[in-house]
């Protein structure tokens, strides 16, 4: 497969893995409300599949335990933790719309870390055009909705400092440490974020034990899909810059604010939906910036 048809592989199964799982866990929620222990089903369960799957053949090349691949990624999952404790307060002190704002300007910031740290150029006028209509768009769509307010700035600053520090880590990672398969990124980010996770479950025991036998099959259809999404996100990572991976996710957001609207929640006013529309159009736009230098063999032998 050529380059070109492996990044199209990578972003169309990682949006169709992200548009796929809000569905199934608006469902599972809605089935089961034990958020963390779904979220914690969803990393493990993705660590037995993956080492279930490679000892049937499935996976014919699969990374063992090793310390100091465990010790790069260590790091992957106490910024992973960190992203999801800092999304939460920043849900309870501000609302969806606020947030949505912080998130739809982090490509600016990470086009900046992509030209510092990962030896990218800045992005071109149409670029950075691109960004800005990114952010003009959500801004829109976050104006027009009746219960748009401006708080918890603090907890939406530390979320937007730990989820760049996240884009531009875990692209470094997939860059640098050598692994034998895009599967053992997902092995080893999937097992060290589900290990801190776990003791997050305990608060939702009650639940949890008094689950029906469908909550539970709904939930292990989250776990397959969750571990495709992972699979397809690391491979993404790999064959793109930080900061198309960061507009990918945000596209990821539009779409699945899309369905929300559409199947859910239909609140939106024709204004904001032609401004999600606007993001998509902007997002169109976007070339991802060159490396300045040479780009050297990415560290995945197969």
């Amino acid at each position: 497969m050529s380059s070109q048809g492996k990044v199209f592989w990578a972003v169309a199964g990682y949006m169709a893995c992200s548009a796929t799982l809000l569905i199934g866990n608006k469902l599972a929620v809605h089935m089961l409300p034990a958020p963390s222990f779904i979220l914690w089903a969803q990393l493990a369960g993705t660590v037995v599949a993956v080492k279930l799957a490679h000892f049937g053949g499935a996976i014919s090349h699969m990374d063992a335990l090793e310390w100091p691949k465990a010790k790069a990624f260590f790091p992957v999952a106490l910024i992973f933790v960190a992203t999801i404790f800092s999304n939460m307060k920043s849900l309870e002190y501000a609302n969806v719309e606020t947030f949505m704002i912080f998130r739809f300007s982090t490509p600016l910031c990470v086009s900046v870390c992509d030209y510092l740290f990962l030896g990218r150029h800045l992005p071109t006028t149409r670029s950075w055009l691109s960004l800005f209509g990114l952010l003009v768009g959500a801004a829109g769509y976050a104006l027009t909705d009746a219960s748009f307010v401006v708080k918890g700035y603090a907890f939406c600053g530390l979320w937007y400092f730990i989820f760049c520090l996240d884009q531009v880590y875990l692209k470094h990672v997939t860059s640098t440490v050598k692994m034998e398969s895009n599967w053992g990124r997902v092995f080893y980010s999937n097992l060290l974020a589900s290990l801190p996770l776990m003791f997050m479950c305990l608060a939702e025991k009650d639940v949890i034990l008094s689950a029906s036998s469908d909550a539970l099959l709904v939930v292990g259809g989250t776990v397959l899909l969750g571990a495709a999404m992972s699979y397809y996100a690391w491979m993404a990572r790999s064959l793109v810059s930080a900061t198309f991976f960061t507009i990918l996710g945000n596209i990821c957001k539009v779409v699945s604010i899309g369905i929300n609207v559409t199947i859910w929640d239909k609140h939106a006013t024709p204004f904001g939906i032609a401004c999600l529309l606007f993001c998509l159009g902007a997002a169109y736009f976007y070339k991802q910036a060159p490396l300045r230098n040479q780009p050297p063999e990415l560290p995945l032998s197969k």
